[in-house]
């Protein structure tokens, strides 16, 4: 048996990977792995699995995650001993990856003690190469301590071993991974240290040097210190050595009475919040060998590039002792620099008069690149317009550095290092606000200096701005600025001080755009998402998704749209900063029509309901929905459908951000039909899930109010059936109740059939989750004849197999049956292998109530295989559950305690308080079974704690009646009678009957 750490966790036997089951399991056995041979306490084990948010049953869920791990180790389980006050991992005829770690670089460091360099660093390259990724993962935050001590131990290592090697001479083979690791880790001195004495070995002693100062900015400006000795002392014996080691390209002797341009303007007063864009680039301005380093700063306007090229050029004025020249090309504005004006300017500069200059931009250039080929000069070019400006303002020689700003990438610059500035972090944004109002202001108010720099995006512009107006408004609190920034309409009116503006800023770069971009950039800001995909602009525009894509890229290019992240379908997702969406929902309301904005929007609403329909069409969930005409409806290109659909969970996932606050736009917009049906579609779908329910319940009461408005009674009814499942979803059953009771009583008014089949059904399925068992009878009833009117297979599959589960929950078995073939009947002319699925559940859950286990068993097994096709991971849990039970009932409950563990913590992953009451009742029954008393206790009471809470009477009476089987097996048999009865008497409230398995 092999056990690893060094990585994710791990056990092998053999050629097999033991399955160990979710996280926390795993980080329990990590924890005891950790200190093996030595007893870990189980209060001890509740700290580092659970940290300050242990649950009241994590004392027996511990013993519960041992018991497992035993059972997932067989015959090695054993290993694994209880003693007190917890538990003890042996490792006899076993293996832990940490320890042959451990013997490995204890023979690495004998070896070096005794000059064998090449020896040692074999041992240390054996010890590194056992590690499989970060040590503990797979287990989330837990155990962090451990994991922190592992990473620093591993790259200890890393450093003897380069250490040896560089003893061996190779210094030319460690070069390339030591800049690395210097740039991943700026603050090691050790690793510094080794860098320079390469370099300095490989006669490249320049680049030994502007390390050693790279590293000394960093280390002044993140902890305020300077290197330690040892570095200090192998800095000066670099730069005592002799001349040739001071570079290729001496400096050339100067004319004492020469002017050297110093044109460089004064850098930022207090310039914080890019130590990591300083720490990155700063390098890169350190002169070449055969050309002219090229650092381009693009960003949006308004990101603090100017100030972050004026601050990089003072911090590389020592590597250019010719000088620095500066031109502001003016690459935004309508009069851009032409590159004779700029290379007129230059060339005066450096000693040449107007009249002794060239006439053509040709021979202009010429002349300029004559007079840099033997200076180490640095050129800051800010706000260049394109490549073509500014190609005829490069210098050629190799002394020479180039720092470029733009709103555009300037892709297309050859050899050019590309940096993109983003807005500053909150913690930069707060100490740029307190720079300028004072940090005593930020001390006092901290709340409001924090929603200030939120409602600035932490664009350092507005920032800056924001904090301006503070300054000159000495009677404004920060609360009072923070209020009218608050305020969207006059938010950029607030972002104003003398001759600064965001507004200002932000129009240049729109003012640049085609016509097609513009109103690209007017419409998103329209439409409010904090996030999209580049089809989006398709209906947007009403373009081709060809045409849409290209438009992005010009966006793209004038900064005002940015890549956010790639979602889990492949897609590319990009957003607008806040402050440019505030400008461009400015531009849109007063430069288009209404019309032409209603339309925008509903296009998009409607390509969104096309997706959405065409996913649930595609694999039914055997569910009733509400399927009406869909007046809004926009079909999507199917190339662009079929990518996006390949996982429609994942695409709705990667959505909702968009679809939420699209629904409510549309709403405030009072384009009622078509954030109505798409609310309603989303709730009715199979791929809606669980994580964002409170967000949906507000996009779905605000669709509600614009149909009310708007007098939209069918749309009222649909959006009041959509927010009861969201309601069920949350097991709030009494308000899911109410809002299908108002849509019921709209739809029969209506005359809408379906709407009232649908809505019977929700009825029906709230009813028994709260066990109001023959009410939800009737309702299902009513469900099914109003389906089989219609002709709907999935309403009638899905009404049908709810009342064949209050059947059996009644106890009337003749009538479970006949509802189950007709649900089975009616799921398989739909072809919904999810309704099927879900009735097989059902059906092996009756026969486990009659204890015909065989049958039982064989259709949970039918059923979860199908569940798992679909990959409907909270519905295999409850067919996991399913299974278990029958496996339990038989003896076997040991096997499944692993898979139990994991179902229950895709529960929690769901926000689903009733699987986790089902499944904590199912451990507490298992460990019922195998005589762990106080295991079965605290799952059970916890499964009690639950269901009350989520109004279940009848799942907790289950509960209380097998805690009571736990009292009585204890001897306390007064309070055992006493649970019984009060389980009876709910049992007999809701005409429950109460037989050993009833779910």
């Amino acid at each position: 048996m092999e056990f690893r750490l060094l990585g994710p966790i791990e056990v092998w036997d053999g050629t097999q990977q033991v399955p160990l089951g979710g996280p926390k399991p795993r980080a329990l056995l990590a924890a005891l792995l950790l200190e093996a041979g030595h007893v870990v306490s189980v209060d001890r084990l509740v700290d580092l699995v659970w940290g300050e948010r242990a649950p009241g049953t994590a004392r027996g869920q511990v013993q519960t995650y041992v018991s497992a791990l035993r059972q997932a180790l067989g015959s090695a389980g054993e290993l694994i001993e209880t003693r007190p006050p917890g538990y003890r991992v042996r490792l006899d005829g076993a293996s832990l990856d940490l320890h042959a770690f451990e013997r490995l670089v204890a023979d690495g460091r004998q070896a070096a003690e005794h000059g064998r360099h090449q020896e040692a660093a074999q041992a240390f390259r054996a010890a590194e190469e056992l590690w499989r990724g970060p040590a503990l993962g797979g287990i989330g935050e837990v155990l962090y301590v451990d994991a922190a001590r592992l990473a620093e131990l591993r790259l200890t290592v890393v450093e003897e071993r380069i250490a040896a090697e560089l003893a061996s001479g190779r210094q030319s083979e460690v070069v390339a991974e030591l800049t690395s690791l210097v740039a991943s880790h700026p603050t090691r001195e050790g690793l510094r240290g080794q860098l320079m004495t390469a370099l300095y070995r490989l006669g490249r002693s320049t680049e030994a040097l502007a390390s050693y100062d790279e590293g000394r900015a960093f280390l002044a400006e993140e902890l305020g210190i300077d290197p330690g000795p040892r570095l200090r002392m192998l800095h000066q014996a670099v730069l005592s050595d002799d001349t040739t080691l001071l570079g290729s390209s001496p400096a050339r002797p100067r004319n004492p009475d020469a002017v050297v341009p110093a044109q460089l303007p004064a850098d930022v007063p207090a310039f914080v919040g890019r130590s990591d864009f300083v720490t990155q680039t700063a390098p890169l301005l350190t002169p070449g060998h055969t050309a002219p380093p090229i650092l381009v700063i693009s960003g949006k306007g308004g990101v603090g590039k100017s100030a972050a090229a004026v601050h990089l050029a003072h911090g590389a004025r020592d590597h250019f002792p010719d000088g620095q020249l500066y031109a502001d090309l003016r690459g935004i504005t309508s009069t851009p620099a032409t590159a004779a004006e700029v290379l007129s300017r230059f060339l005066r500069a450096l000693g040449v008069p107007y009249a002794a200059q060239p006439e053509s931009p040709e021979d202009l250039s010429d002349l300029y690149r004559s007079l840099l080929a033997r200076r180490r000069l640095l050129v800051i070019l800010d706000d260049a317009r394109d490549e073509q400006q500014i190609r005829p303002l490069l210098p050629g020689g190799a002394g020479c550095a180039v720092l470029i700003t733009s709103r555009g990438r300037l892709a297309g610059l050859s050899g050019a290092h590309l940096a993109s500035l983003d807005v500053l972090d909150t913690e930069g944004a707060l100490a740029l606000l307190g720079s300028v109002v004072g940090e005593g202001r930020i001390a006092e108010e901290p709340q409001a200096a924090l929603e200030i720099v939120r409602l600035c995006g932490s664009l350092p512009l507005a920032v800056r701005t924001a904090g301006a107006r503070l300054v000159t408004r000495r009677h404004w609190t920060m609360s009072v600025m923070a209020a009218r920034l608050a305020d969207e309409h006059r938010r950029l009116d607030e972002l104003a001080v003398g001759d600064v503006a965001v507004r200002a800023s932000v129009g240049l770069s729109y003012q640049a755009l085609d016509g097609q971009a513009q109103a690209a950039f007017r419409r998103l800001g329209l439409l409010g998402v904090p996030d999209f995909a580049s089809w989006i602009l398709a209906p947007l525009l009403g373009v081709s998704v060809d045409d849409a894509e290209e438009v992005l890229e010009r966006l793209l290019d004038a900064q005002l749209v940015d890549g956010s992240t790639v979602d889990a379908t492949g897609q590319m997702r990009y957003r607008l900063h806040d402050l440019l969406r505030v400008f461009a929902a400015e531009r849109a309301g007063e430069d288009d029509p209404a019309a032409e904005r209603e339309a925008a929007v509903t296009r998009v609403l409607g390509s969104w309901l096309w997706l959405i329909t065409t996913a649930s069409s595609q694999a039914p969930s055997g569910e009733p929905v509400l399927d009406g005409p869909h007046l809004s409806i926009e079909p999507v290109e199917t190339r662009t459908a079929k990518d996006l659909l390949t996982d429609p969970t994942a695409w709705l996932e990667a959505e909702t951000p968009a679809l939420i606050v699209a629904v409510e736009r549309a709403a405030g917009m009072n384009l009622d039909v078509a954030a109505c049906e798409l609310a309603t579609a989303l709730s009715f779908s199979h791929i809606f899930v669980a994580n964002r329910l409170a967000d949906w319940r507000a996009s779905h009461d605000a669709a509600l109010h614009a149909a009310r408005r708007s007098g939209n009674r069918v749309g009222e009814a649909a959006l009041l059936a959509a927010l009861s499942q969201i309601h069920y979803s949350m097991d709030r059953y009494d308000a899911a109740r109410e809002r299908l009771q108002e849509a019921l009583a709209i739809f029969s008014e209506a005359g809408d059939v379906r709407g009232e089949a649908v809505v019977l059904a929700g009825l029906g399925y709230a009813c028994r989750e709260q066990c109001r068992l023959r009410e939800g009878l009737d309702y299902l009833s009513r469900s099914v004849e109003l389906f089989q009117e219609l002709g709907d297979d999935l309403g009638i599959g899905a009404a049908a197999r709810a009342a064949a589960a209050i059947y059996l929950e009644l106890g009337d078995y003749d009538a479970i049956w006949p509802h189950l073939d007709r649900a089975m009947e009616a799921y398989r002319r739909s072809g919904s292998l999810r309704g099927q699925a879900l009735t097989l559940r059902t059906r092996s859950t009756a026969h486990r109530a009659l204890e015909e286990y065989a049958q039982a068993g064989a259709l949970s097994t039918q059923a979860l295989a199908l569940l798992r096709e679909l990959d409907d991971t909270l519905m295999v849990a409850y067919a996991v559950q399913s299974l278990a039970k029958t496996e339990i009932r038989q003896g076997r409950g040991a096997a499944v305690l692993p898979s139990l563990l994991e179902a229950y913590e895709v529960c929690q992953a769901n926000l689903d308080p009733f699987g986790e009451a089902l499944m904590l009742r199912t451990i507490g029954e298992l460990h019922l079974a195998a005589g762990q008393l106080d295991l079965a206790e605290a799952h059970l009471v916890q499964a009690i704690a639950v269901s009350e809470e989520i109004s279940t009477p009848v799942p907790a009476a289950r509960a209380k009646r097998d805690l009571a089987s736990v009292l009585l097996a204890r001897g306390e048999t007064a309070a055992a009678q006493a649970m019984l009865a009060e389980a009876k008497e709910i049992f007999a409230r809701h005409e429950a009957r109460e037989f050993k398995e009833l779910s």
